[in-house]
């Protein structure tokens, strides 16, 4: 696996679920776009540009699957996940040499969980999404957890 050296583009998307109907929507050149989940729970791309790239598209679809298995490996671990649970993945195409190269970063908040057990719950989820397996061993991805 090859490592992006220089960075050309990042693409960042926040997901949350949303259970608020009051919650800020986006601005005037942005869009709110709803996506789901093959189980039809409902996640939403809050204050999306008017043209994504790529690499936010691939975020958002990532970062919806993604949540989705946050909260499969919380079910199977017995763990309520906060309402406020959330996930940004900032995925960035840049250079290794004459190749261009994918990587990703993971910025995961899961208030109020202890850090150990919010940590297993990220790994678990990594291990469950189909995104996740697709992109394994293929580019770097960091993850970091907060709990506060």
């Amino acid at each position: 696996m090859k490592k992006i050296e220089k960075v050309r583009y990042t693409g960042l998307t926040h997901t949350k679920v949303n259970r608020d109907p009051a919650l800020q929507r986006g601005e005037h050149g942005v869009v709110d776009m709803k996506l789901s989940t093959p189980g039809g729970q409902s996640y939403e791309f809050i204050a999306a540009e008017l043209h994504p790239t790529a690499e936010q598209l691939f975020a958002g679809a990532w970062s919806a699957c993604w949540i989705a298995a946050l909260g499969i490996a919380a079910s199977l671990k017995k763990v309520a996940l906060p309402q406020d649970t959330t996930v940004n993945i900032q995925v960035s195409i840049g250079e290794n040499g004459p190749a261009w190269v994918l990587g990703a970063k993971f910025n995961i908040r899961i208030p109020g969980v202890n850090q150990a057990v919010a940590e297993a719950l990220a790994h678990a989820a990594h291990q469950i999404c189909p995104y996740s397996k697709a992109v394994e061993g293929n580019i770097e991805v960091a993850m970091d957890v907060v709990t506060a």
